[in-house]
Parts: structure tokens; C-alpha cells; sequence
């Protein structure tokens, strides 16, 4: 590559400009590619809440949401990429493995205790590629060319419809990505909600939030939710608690709520991290074996992940706790 790629100070100078001309780097993207006909990527899922700085930065242009796949084998294709990514839906390849659907209501009978990606002995009603029905929502099972029999992705999705005969699914969430403490059930969507909308609340000092993730404190008592935030700046604490209040307060599944009334779940915490955090995290994941284009931000770290818990413990710079039900 070093015999092929040379020094261009005039290209360097010619962006620079560009860069400093700008602002905020709104609309970046086609300042310096000015050829650029569309935005192609994963934007659903863990990535939905990066669509609106890329927004900012495409000034227009349009983004479409990758097709859906897993490392276990492909699943769907957007057949109309023209649709606003949060809109995205994925027809299924019924060709490139035997797939079927684990209703959510059947999902607590039918976890192994060895492995959670493989159907447990007991025996669930498993519905069928054609079988679905529209507005329900299941979690997908796989049967692959590589050997996998009945294997759970792990992901929950919506139908929407059908193309042809072959179902269109709506990325929802990640089973293992659920907040629940007592009876409350709180996805990864309801968590991306509820930071967008505390989030407006920064834009008064003129910050946004870097990125964020959770955690369910079960240690203490009553157990509570535990928000990660990584600020582009430094905000005040008075603007910092009343941001914690509103995150609890757009938690509004109703188990939450009056699990929250009643003081079964107690006061919502926001930890503010220090500049970088997220940066360290990935440099761990990246350690571990991890390819840097797979990586995705962990919005919820469980108990299992201690050592990523320990790294936004000691980059914690400030703790608030809510008093939004006091």
C-alpha cells in the first residue's frame, strides 16, 4: 500500500478548508464526496440511535438500511431501501435456510440452562415461514446449511406483511437486551426513547449525548436502572439531575411505572463517564477478538460482562438519582 498511496498536501489543504468552513461539519459528507448518491449501512437495532448525527453529516443524502444477517446465516433483504431506515423492513430468503418463529409468549418455557440458543427439551409450538401473522411478534429460530438445528438467533422481530408468500420483518430487539427488575419489561427501543428524550434537554448548553448504555443494579435495595452517559461537554448539575429525572420518566412501560409508584423499583440513576469512555470499551472488545466493523455498543452490560461494568465504573466522573416519584 505505501507503493501505491502517496502524500496529496493540495487534497489534505482542500479538506481542511472545507472542514473548518463548516458548521458543526453539517453536511461533511457531501462537501467532501461530492459524487455521493446514497448512505449504505446497518442502521437498525443497536445502531438506530447514530441516524441522526449521520443525518446531520449527509446533509440530505440518502441512507439506506443494510439487509438483515447474522454470523449464523443470512435472513432478509430490504426491498425498499427508499424507506427511512426506523421504517426498514427485511423480507426473508426462504432458500438459504429452514426458518422458523418462537411466539414471545412461549419464550420463558423454552430456555436451556446450558445453552440459551438451543430449544430446551420441552417442546414449543413453533410457527411455520408462512404460518406468522401480521402485527405479532416472534423471536427467530434457524435451521442452517452449517449444521445448526433449531438454533435462536436471539432476536425479536414484528411482521409487517408479506412479499409474495415470504414474510416482512421489523427488527424490534435483542432478547438478552431487556431491563426488567420486577415486573417491568423495558427493550432496548424503550431505552433508546427514553435518552432521546432526556437528550433534548442538553441541547440548551449546546451539548448531545456521545453515546450511552445501562445497567439493572439488583445489589442494592430496592433494585433500579442504571443509565451510562458519555457528554460531549461538561453540563451543569442542575441541567444533569433535571436530564435524570426525564429518563426515568419516559420509562413508561406500565410495569415501570407502578413498579416505581410503589417503590418496588427505586430511583433511576445516571452516571456521567468521562470523555473517552466508549472509546476504552471498544479497545477492549477489539482485545478480545473482536473485528472493529462488528462491534456494537452494548446498550445494556449485565453481570456477566464484569469487566466492561468495571471500566464505566471507574470512568463514573459524576452520579445523579432521580426524584421524578418522590
Amino acid at each position: 500500500m505505501s507503493k501505491i498511496l502517496k502524500p496529496n498536501p493540495n487534497l489534505a489543504d482542500k479538506i481542511h478548508k472545507k472542514c473548518v468552513g463548516l458548521t458543526e461539519w453539517y453536511g461533511l459528507i457531501p462537501e467532501i464526496f461530492p459524487n455521493t448518491k446514497y448512505i449504505y449501512g446497518i442502521m437498525t437495532g443497536s445502531m438506530e440511535p447514530y441516524l441522526k448525527k449521520l443525518r446531520h453529516y449527509a446533509r440530505g443524502i440518502q441512507l439506506q438500511s443494510a439487509d438483515y444477517g447474522s454470523s449464523e446465516g443470512w435472513i432478509g433483504v430490504n426491498v425498499n431501501p427508499s424507506l427511512p431506515p426506523e421504517l426498514a423492513t427485511f423480507t426473508v430468503l426462504p432458500n438459504i435456510g429452514y426458518f422458523e418463529f418462537l411466539p414471545l409468549s412461549q419464550r420463558q418455557n423454552t430456555d436451556s440452562d446450558s445453552n440459551p440458543n438451543i430449544l430446551a427439551s420441552v417442546k414449543p409450538k413453533l410457527v411455520g415461514l408462512t404460518d406468522v401473522k401480521v402485527g405479532e411478534e416472534y423471536e427467530v429460530v434457524i435451521t442452517n446449511f452449517a449444521g445448526l438445528y433449531r438454533y435462536r438467533l436471539g432476536d425479536v422481530v414484528k411482521v409487517t406483511g408479506f412479499h409474495n408468500s415470504t414474510p416482512e420483518l421489523k427488527f424490534i430487539c435483542r432478547t438478552n437486551l431487556m431491563l426488567t427488575i420486577n415486573i417491568d419489561k423495558n427493550t432496548e427501543k424503550d431505552l433508546q426513547l427514553s435518552v432521546e428524550a432526556a437528550a433534548k434537554l442538553l441541547v440548551a448548553e449546546k451539548l448531545e449525548v456521545v453515546d450511552f448504555t445501562s445497567h439493572v443494579d439488583i445489589l442494592s435495595e430496592p433494585g433500579h436502572y442504571v443509565i451510562f452517559w458519555e457528554v460531549s461537554g461538561e453540563a451543569s448539575d442542575g441541567l444533569l439531575r433535571e436530564c435524570c429525572n426525564r429518563l426515568d420518566l419516559s420509562f413508561v412501560d406500565a410495569g415501570y411505572v407502578s413498579s416505581r409508584k410503589t417503590n418496588v423499583i427505586g430511583p433511576l440513576e445516571l452516571r456521567v463517564l468521562s470523555i473517552g469512555t466508549f472509546r476504552k470499551i471498544l479497545d477492549h472488545y477489539i482485545q478480545q477478538g473482536t473485528v472493529p466493523n462488528q462491534f456494537k455498543t452494548p446498550r445494556c452490560v449485565g453481570a456477566v460482562n464484569q469487566s466492561v461494568l468495571q471500566i464505566l465504573c471507574d470512568n463514573t466522573a459524576k452520579s445523579y438519582m432521580s426524584t421524578a416519584y418522590a
